[in-house]
């Protein structure tokens, strides 16, 4: 796996989380994804990237960090996933997206509109059977969570 392709992901959450959570996340170590691998995850934000390589990013929480995030964000106490909480998650993974893009300008890549999948446990079906997924799991203080990332002709294993 060329790590140099993750760095932008990378780069962009510990910017998004220092400048929206005012926390740094310790990144652990990225691993592929095996596409129907069992998860604990609540909520996941989603952006499809097309142009000279077709992919997906994706970051995912639990409920409970997903709400102290949000509350972090608003200001305000959040008890339960509703509009306030899919509006940032899916502003929180456009902005990753946006960001990552920048640091692969050697590609000429254009991001979706974000979409959400919440539910306890939820299923993600993953694009391309030969697309390899990198998940690069994350650590706070306040708990993990994860980003992953498949790119057609950019990310090989």
């Amino acid at each position: 796996m060329e790590i140099k392709y993750i760095n932008p992901f990378i780069d962009a959450v510990g910017r998004v989380f220092k400048d929206f959570f005012k926390i740094t996340p310790d990144v652990l170590k990225p691993y592929i994804v095996k596409k129907d691998e069992e998860h604990n995850w609540d909520i996941s934000g989603i952006i499809g990237i097309a142009g000279e390589a077709k992919g997906v990013v994706v970051i995912s929480f639990s409920k409970n960090i997903a709400l102290k995030f949000v509350s972090i964000l608003v200001d305000k106490d959040i008890t339960d996933i509703n509009e306030d909480v899919t509006d940032a998650i899916g502003e929180v993974v456009n902005i990753i997206a946006g960001n990552a893009k920048k640091g692969l300008e050697e590609y000429r890549l254009m991001i979706s509109l974000p979409s959400i999948i919440s539910g306890p446990e939820h299923k993600i079906i993953w694009p391309g059977k030969n697309i390899p997924i990198v998940g690069i799991p994350f650590s706070t203080s306040y708990g993990d969570f994860n980003l992953s990332i498949g790119l057609e002709n950019i990310i090989s294993i």
